[in-house]
């Protein structure tokens, strides 16, 4: 089919802002969007400036993408207010902006203008759904190529398309925001309850279900994601190599080695040797060569205890590995490389120790990348039970013996004490009083070490030489039985060590009747 003549010339003009519009479609973000209108504004139209601004959010306030600029809605001091209240274009001249508009922000914007130029502002806003503000387009040029654009079908046109872009653009990029936003929830609401799990297997090992004792796992399981090296704090005895090989185990190094030294005790001459090992003959008696322990953790974990005690010249060495990977072995000609994760621990203030010049204070920092507290007994004292009920367990399997209970006063001794040596001080307890238990007794009172002497009954109370001492004025006989029966009882578990089936034996009771009337004259809650 023919086309007119007249229709031929006519197309391509009529097509000729295609290209443009294709232009705009392409844009694959508003930032794009806005530079993009904005630059075949001023190269098409003969513009001096022309730029797509902004309304931020929340509505109070447009910006520029080129700077971090902003311009408030409700500040009148420049054009762009005028144009978002009323809703309507404006337009004035350059000289009366920079006399009648007092803002810092604004006049910036029209320091390098031509004083006879005319502003232009058209304010933009979305044309379907809630209509929301996008913005305001700024067009400076001559008052002519202004005045012609005025109602142009083109730049309607290129208004209107302007417009359903950016709308489309902020709310398909607001979707992908709210996507991802729920994305990472669910991302850390799955990771959380990963952690969560592994925290709960680690319970196994480090028991207790104390708040400081949950704070801890969760302390150790995010230190097991990292290669960080961690610094344990804590009193003696709390329980620091337990945590230490609690890290390893839950890290991605827990199928290397765990080598572990206690730096106190051992001699400071054979420190150096025992963490970087030597080469034949580097000193008397060194007949062969001899790894390290850095050597043996290369893949694994090398666990530094009582850190605070390490020689300042061999703090040095050990930061040069910390920092390079790299040490040399005492006598040994060249270096070697070494791929561990360190653990170190101290009850010392390491803190005071830096200010008296005993610790350096680089290789603190260094290995205190992940610090953590390892909280004190006096602070999970409702764990005691669950410990005591562990150790005995520990003890049982160790010595071969039948399962031993503990009574109730016992463990209430047992959450009345003070420990001053921590968990390492209640397993020794708990330990003293299995071996004191003969077999088929529970573990009482008086099998607890120091208790035997607090819980004696005075020799006011029974004297096996002078007899009971009975008052003048008793007034209650079944009371002053009952009195008499529990301090026999009392006197005769003291003399056994506790030992019911002893103490039965020769009081002419069955077992199981002294255990009755020990509930009953209720001495195990005394």
């Amino acid at each position: 089919m023919t086309l007119p003549a007249a229709s031929q010339h006519r197309l391509p003009d009529e097509l000729a802002g295609m290209p443009l519009a294709l232009t705009l479609v392409e844009s694959s973000s508003t930032v794009a969007l806005r530079k993009q209108a904005a630059q075949l504004l001023q190269e098409h139209l003969g513009l001096v400036m022309a730029e797509c601004l902004y309304v931020e959010g929340s509505g109070r306030w447009l910006g520029r993408d080129s700077d971090d600029l902003q311009f408030d809605c409700a500040d009148f001091n420049h054009p762009y207010a005028h144009a978002i209240r009323s809703g309507k274009p404006l337009t004035l001249s350059v000289a009366d902006a920079r006399i009648r508009l007092d803002h810092s922000g604004f006049q910036s914007q029209l320091a390098a203008l031509n004083g006879a130029l005319q502003l232009h502002i058209l304010p933009l806003r979305a044309v379907d759904g809630p209509r929301e503000w996008l913005g305001a387009l700024l067009l400076v040029g001559q008052s002519t190529t202004l005045a012609a654009l005025a109602n142009a079908p083109g730049m309607v046109a290129f208004e209107a398309l302007l417009c359903r872009l950016w709308s489309r653009l902020a709310r398909e990029q607001g979707e992908r925001q709210r996507s991802q936003v729920l994305k990472d929830s669910l991302a850390k609401l799955n990771d959380g309850a990963r952690r969560q799990t592994l925290a709960d297997q680690l319970a196994e090992d480090l028991l207790g279900q104390s708040s400081v004792m949950q704070i801890l796992r969760r302390h150790v399981i995010r230190a097991a994601e990292t290669n960080l090296a961690v610094l344990l704090q804590g009193d003696t005895g709390t329980g620091k190599d337990c945590v230490a090989r609690a890290i390893h185990q839950f890290s991605g190094r827990s199928s290397g080695p765990f080598m572990a030294i206690n730096c106190a005790a051992i001699p400071e001459a054979l420190l150096e040797s025992e963490l970087f090992g030597h080469a034949k003959g580097a000193f008397s008696g060194a007949d062969h060569a001899r790894e390290g322990l850095i050597s043996q953790a290369d893949g694994g974990t090398l666990f530094l205890d009582e850190i605070g005690d390490m020689p300042l010249a061999l703090q040095a060495k050990l930061l040069r590995v910390l920092e390079s990977g790299r040490y040399r072995p005492l006598g040994a000609s060249e270096e070697r490389c070494a791929d561990l994760r360190l653990v170190a621990a101290t009850h010392q203030p390491l803190r005071e120790q830096i200010k008296q010049q005993r610790f350096r204070a680089d290789l603190y920092y260094r290995l205190g990348q992940f610090p953590i507290t390892v909280p004190p007994l006096s602070e999970r004292r409702d764990d005691i039970a669950q410990l005591a009920q562990s150790f005995i367990a520990d003890f049982c399997q160790r010595e071969g013996r039948e399962e031993i209970g503990i009574t109730p006063a016992a463990l209430r001794l047992l959450n009345r004490r003070e420990y001053p040596g921590n968990v390492r001080e209640l397993k020794n307890i708990v330990d003293y009083a299995c071996a004191m238990t003969p077999e088929g007794a529970d573990i009482d009172a008086y099998s607890l070490p120091g208790e035997q002497q607090e819980t004696t009954p005075q020799p006011a109370v029974v004297s096996p030489s002078k007899g009971l001492p009975l008052a003048d004025d008793i007034d209650d006989l079944r009371q002053a039985l009952r009195d008499v029966e529990s301090a026999i009882i009392r006197q005769r578990l003291c003399r056994f060590g506790g030992n019911r089936a002893q103490a039965a034996q020769s009081l002419g009771l069955p077992k199981r009747t002294l255990a009755h009337k020990c509930q009953q004259l209720e001495l195990d809650s005394k």
